[in-house]
């Protein structure tokens, strides 16, 4: 039943995604030329939202539905992994005109070409686990 949750959830979010046109290629490619602050304030109303989430998270000490405590690990920042890895993310979704939480949103709405966006995300990252060893991070 947990995971019927997680379902009606998702189907929210992909609706939310449609509506706010946060997945229209022609929003996503203004939003590459600097030609309109659409996306900049849905995405940075996302991050001020993060934020305040895990401010709130750590502060009131917040459990989980199962009530267990919320472990947000540190991760120390290495520049040159975060360039490449956000370049190689941004040169994807300019290409394609999709980020990987939008796909299934786009695929649900009839757009059937982005299948192949998805295997490509998936294939991207099956070698990225097979190359992690040696990458640098």
């Amino acid at each position: 039943m947990k995971y019927f949750y997680f379902l009606l959830t998702g189907i929210y979010f992909g609706i939310l995604l449609i509506k706010s046109e946060v997945v229209s290629w022609f929003r996503i490619q203004e939003m590459f030329r600097f030609q309109s602050f659409h996306m900049y304030g849905i995405l940075g109303s996302a991050v001020l939202t993060g934020a305040l989430s895990i401010w709130l998270i750590r502060k009131l000490n917040i459990k989980t539905i199962q009530k267990e405590g919320v472990i947000i690990k540190e991760k120390p920042l290495n520049r040159v992994s975060n360039f490449a890895g956000g370049l190689i993310f941004g040169l994807g979704w300019a290409l394609t005109g999709a980020c990987p939480g939008p796909l299934y949103a786009l695929i649900g709405n009839g757009h059937l070409v982005i299948l192949i966006v998805l295997l490509s995300a998936i294939t991207g990252t099956f070698v990225y686990g097979l190359l992690s060893e040696k990458l640098p991070h």
